[in-house]
């Protein structure tokens, strides 16, 4: 099965009461990855955060992933990190991680597509596509065009995250990227569930992602 078809990015301005909702809720809805995110720089609540949501996924099969942080990543053992282009190297996370946990590297233009052909990843996260309420710090929006040359281009599974909806899905679903990832589409839907539901129907109807 592909993990990264419905990627989970979680709201770190949510209250961990409502991120676990969230998280259970969309796991229930179809979502096959989740990444939390803690941009504040708390450690100790980023950890807590992780180790929360990590109970939650015990036993559903879908991989939880720590974003910038490959120490809380450690900390709790999970499945994987994604990296920002200001973070830790890839390299050296590699290295700490080991080989069995999945590393992903987000890539905001095409010098670092290119770049990232010779690094240990196992997926890019192609940001933005759109520009977003959520993302203000935007190098480049690939739109529809630059996201099927990306997908072309890199050896690597390809996930598609930024200003994604179900009106533009069809469009992402049609360059044959391995996945979208949504924060608000399902953080701050009304019920997470039924819109991860929503997006995995529409995934099957479209094109196999």
């Amino acid at each position: 099965m592909n993990p990264y078809r419905l990627y989970l990015v979680t709201d770190d301005k949510q209250d961990l009461a409502t991120l676990k909702h969230v998280v259970k809720e969309a796991v229930a809805g179809g979502v096959t990855m989740v990444q939390v995110r803690e941009k504040q720089g708390d450690v100790r609540c980023f950890i807590e955060t992780g180790l929360a949501v990590k109970a939650i996924l015990q036993g559903t099969g879908v991989p939880l992933i720590i974003n910038d942080r490959v120490d809380v990543a450690l900390a709790i053992d999970a499945d994987g990190v994604h990296l920002g282009q200001s973070d830790m190297p890839a390299e050296t996370a590699r290295r700490l991680m080991g080989k069995d946990k999945l590393l992903g590297l987000s890539i905001e233009n095409e010098q670092q597509l290119i770049e990232a052909e010779s690094l240990p990843v196992d997926y890019l996260g192609l940001s933005a596509i759109f520009s977003t309420p959520t993302k203000t710090n935007i190098k480049k929006e690939w739109g529809i065009e630059g996201l099927a040359k990306a997908v072309a281009q890199s050896s690597f599974p390809i996930v598609a995250i930024g200003g994604i909806n179900a009106a533009n899905l069809d469009a992402i679903i049609a360059t044959d990227v391995d996945g979208v990832a949504l924060v608000s589409a399902i953080c701050h839907a009304r019920s997470p569930k039924n819109a991860a539901r929503k997006f995995r129907a529409l995934m099957k109807s479209g094109h196999p992602v």
